[in-house]
């Protein structure tokens, strides 16, 4: 029996003439109003906005925890599938005898940028050492804090987080548009992904939906990577300069931390160099950027290498790959569940049970040892036994792993889905004329690979400085976007700390820009129906409404990340559940070219 010839005939109406010539109105204007929307609201009502986004994303992560754990999970197992069976994974993303657009360092530099560079520039400290504190190993007080013990958990879940599962996340997406984008000559954008499933009703209203949740998502995760680099990008100033006002000293922080005025003048600078990358297109701006961040942080690499603790990041690397491995399945599939009271209560203790008001929260904390659980105990509870508080706190074992996953894990994953519309869509517009085996492998194990030297050489030289008692305390105490400054002014002193700092700075103001263009590029190329060639007006449009978001959400809540991180939650949690037909859409779509291929040959 022949197999059909499947859909390609998308159609996506844009318009003939006027401001939106050559874009889809319906998705153009719901995409503004919704971001504009956002913008007044938390500009009008900053503190209730700051509120109710974290409130809803407590509800959320409650309710979907385990979803997000699992399909993340299936994603990475999906992709390998697929590169491992001959027949998907030497399938070109291309006509028969193309060839590349792009040599494959420019292709890994850009590919590495836009990825996850600011990401590393924060986070290749912040991250080991912040689990070195705090992991699931540690919660369940296997091991103490800070310790040496507490090392390999420490890096299990650093790997987790930044290695084959966020790349996975990426390039499920990527993958499902280059794929029908390049072997059956379709619209880049992401409606085209879900084809297979629903033929012809992408042309209407629903394929609207999809791309605007696809926008959405891609300015929220944009708006949280700025966010923290853009903080990152003032620590370093002041490092360097000592120019008062970009920091503010006020407050309950042991260490000043970036001020309004100073993440907002950071953020206008960034933002407008990024429109003007962003016009210059990809072959220009955004290769060029990609190019200079990968020579810029192979230097700064090198830096940790002769004055870091090479011997001991080295050491840590082949222990912690070998342990990540071993616990791949675990941190797939391995998803927690909350805690409810009623079911703490029947788990206490008799002599405890009366009391399980007063014991919940202390013993549900995902950040609380068993010693400040008891001593923030007051009256009755204060007074029950040793044995008793260390069985009330067992008992809220599920609770605090339940904490710590929503608030870790599942950030990281919502954060990497709501950054995957820009990402996935950029590694396809790098990636024609490659096989599926290669973008999957190029994109999913070598960027890990690099991912864990940054982590294991940049953090554990800060971990190692701290084990040692060098650091006497300051890289922990220092925030999270400053510990990569503070690491530097513990290893070297003098005009090389000074020049490192500045390189430091360059290198961040560049990642920033490089993320930021291409998501205005993505953006733009979605609500053009998959044109790569948008128009430059609607590029610094775009421009303004990302810097407008990013603002008013800095500002929301009294100012900080946090309404930035509660609202790329709540964003990305769409798009996850389009992500997941994306799987089955590509699956479909393979298993029956794959017959077609078949049929042609028989």
């Amino acid at each position: 029996m022949s197999i059909n010839e499947p859909f390609t005939k998308l159609e996506i109406n844009t318009e003939d003439d006027g401001f939106y010539k050559g874009y889809s109105l319906p998705i153009a204007l719901v995409s503004k109003s919704i971001m504009v929307a956002l913008v007044l609201w938390a500009l009008v009502w900053p503190a209730g906005a700051g509120k109710i986004l974290g409130s809803v994303n407590g509800t959320l992560l409650s309710g979907f925890n385990s979803f997000y754990i699992i399909i993340v999970g299936m994603f990475l197992a999906f992709l390998l599938i697929v590169a491992i069976i001959p027949s998907t994974g030497k399938t070109v993303l291309g006509k028969p005898g193309e060839g590349t657009e792009f040599s494959n360092f420019s292709w890994f530099s850009m590919m590495f940028g836009a990825g996850l560079g600011v990401g590393l520039m924060v986070f290749a400290t912040a991250e080991p050492l912040g689990l070195w504190g705090s992991n699931p190993v540690v919660v369940s007080g296997e091991v103490a804090p800070n310790s040496e013990e507490a090392i390999a958990s420490a890096y299990r879940y650093t790997f987790a987080h930044y290695g084959f599962h966020a790349w996975a996340i990426y390039v499920m997406t990527g993958l499902s548009l280059a794929y029908y984008a390049y072997t059956r000559d379709m619209p880049l954008t992401i409606r085209t992904a879900l084809t297979p499933l629903f033929g012809r009703h992408v042309n209407g209203v629903l394929g609207h939906i999809i791309d605007i949740l696809g926008v959405i998502a891609t300015i929220l995760g944009v708006a949280v990577t700025i966010g923290f680099g853009v903080s990152q990008f003032i620590d370093g100033l002041y490092a360097i300069t000592g120019i008062e006002f970009l920091m503010d000293s006020s407050g309950d922080a042991p260490t000043p931390t970036p001020s309004k005025v100073g993440l907002l003048a950071g953020l206008l600078t960034i933002m407008a160099l990024s429109i003007l990358s962003a016009v210059s297109g990809v072959g220009k701006g955004v290769k060029y950027l990609s190019n200079l961040n990968l020579v810029l942080s192979v230097i700064l690499l090198s830096v940790f290498i002769l004055f870091g603790s090479f011997a001991f990041a080295m050491s840590t690397y082949v222990s912690a790959f070998i342990d990540y491995i071993i616990n791949l399945a675990s941190l797939s599939f391995g998803a927690y569940s909350p805690l409810s009271e009623a079911a703490f209560t029947s788990a206490l203790p008799e002599a405890a049970q009366p009391l399980a008001a007063d014991l919940y929260a202390g013993a549900t904390n995902a950040w609380g040892s068993l010693e400040g659980f008891k001593s923030g105990l007051t009256g009755e509870a204060a007074a029950l036994d040793d044995a008793t508080l260390a069985a009330a706190y067992e008992a809220g074992s599920q609770g605090r792993q339940f904490g710590w996953q929503s608030g870790w894990t599942t950030f990281y994953w919502a954060w990497w889905i709501a950054f995957s519309p820009f990402v996935g869509l950029f590694l396809a517009r790098i990636s024609r004329g490659r096989s599926v085996r290669e973008f999957i492998i190029g994109c999913v194990i070598a960027p890990s690979m690099v991912c864990f030297a940054w982590m294991t050489i940049l953090g554990g030289t800060a971990i190692d400085l701290e084990l040692s008692g060098a650091a006497e305390g300051a890289i922990i105490g220092a925030s999270n976007t400053a510990k990569l400054f503070v690491t530097l002014e513990q290893m070297i002193q003098g005009p090389l700390l000074t020049a490192l700092s500045v390189m430091c700075v360059v290198l961040i103001l560049t990642f920033l820009v490089t993320s930021a263009d291409s998501g205005i590029l993505v953006m733009n190329t979605i609500m053009s129906g998959g044109d790569q060639e948008a128009g430059v007006k609607h590029r610094i449009v775009w421009g303004i409404v990302l810097t407008l978001v990013i603002a008013s959400l800095l500002l929301a809540g009294g100012g900080g990340l946090d309404a930035l991180k509660n609202a790329m939650i709540i964003g990305a949690l769409p798009f996850t559940a389009v992500m997941g037909l994306m799987m089955l859409s590509l699956a479909k779509a393979m298993w029956r070219d794959n017959l077609r291929r078949k049929e042609g040959t028989e």
